[in-house]
């Protein structure tokens, strides 16, 4: 009995493990429909979003594997990104500020990969020395410098940074976060109706398989 006990155990979990590899997703499991679902940026693609935070840890983590993601999406898809600004301890408003500042004077691609090592890579936008909270912590000045690199002087990064574009973009964000009940980074948004992350996909390594589901999904969807 035991033995019959401990192989039906055994088929549940392989079971499980299956269904987190490679399917059947099931929807309100392993992903999330948005209720109503949110519009796109580009409505003519499949909008992948990465709701992401430079402060966020967990962001700089598996960002070659959102590299991977964004290099595998077929020709009718986008990655986009959404920068969260709920924590302030690890400022992630001023890098909310930074990341749509860059984006509005076209380098925030190109820094994309350096941003995360300059906060979490020991650069000079640290917020984390030694496991304590960086005192003083980086400002928008520090952020303007680091942007110097990429051609962009440090007083027009600040004064875009401080535009009432960027700003309306930040409460922008913020909604967009609310609406898709995002509450923890890195979550993805796929074309403004599912929501997944690493923990419902069952690991990180799944999420690739799952995002890329959901996109042919949506490019077989009728229009």
């Amino acid at each position: 009995m035991f033995q019959r006990l401990a192989l039906g155990l055994f088929g549940l979990i392989a079971a499980a493990s299956v269904s987190a590899q490679g399917g059947p997703w099931e929807e309100g499991k392993h992903y999330f429909k948005v209720d109503p679902p949110q519009a796109t940026a580009q409505p003519d693609k499949i909008e992948v979003t990465e709701v992401f935070s430079y402060g966020c840890p967990a962001c700089f983590s598996v960002a070659p594997k959102v590299k991977s993601i964004k290099a595998k999406l077929p020709a009718n898809a986008v990655m986009s990104y959404v920068p969260a600004s709920w924590n302030q301890g690890e400022q992630w408003p001023l890098f909310q500020r930074a990341y749509l500042a860059a984006q509005a004077l076209g380098v925030a691609d190109k820094a994309h990969d350096d941003m995360f090592v300059a906060i979490w890579g020991g650069g000079p936008l640290a917020v984390v020395v030694n496991g304590k909270i960086k005192s003083p912590a980086p400002t928008l000045e520090d952020v303007a410098a680091f942007y110097e690199k990429y051609g962009v002087k440090a007083a027009d990064f600040i004064g875009t940074a401080n535009s009432f574009a960027v700003n309306t973009k930040m409460k922008k964000a913020d909604a967009f976060i609310k609406a898709v009940q995002v509450d923890s980074t890195p979550t993805f948004v796929i074309n403004g109706k599912y929501r997944l992350n690493g923990q419902s996909a069952g690991s990180w390594e799944n999420l690739e398989a799952l995002v890329l589901h959901l996109v042919a999904q949506e490019s077989a969807a009728p229009k």
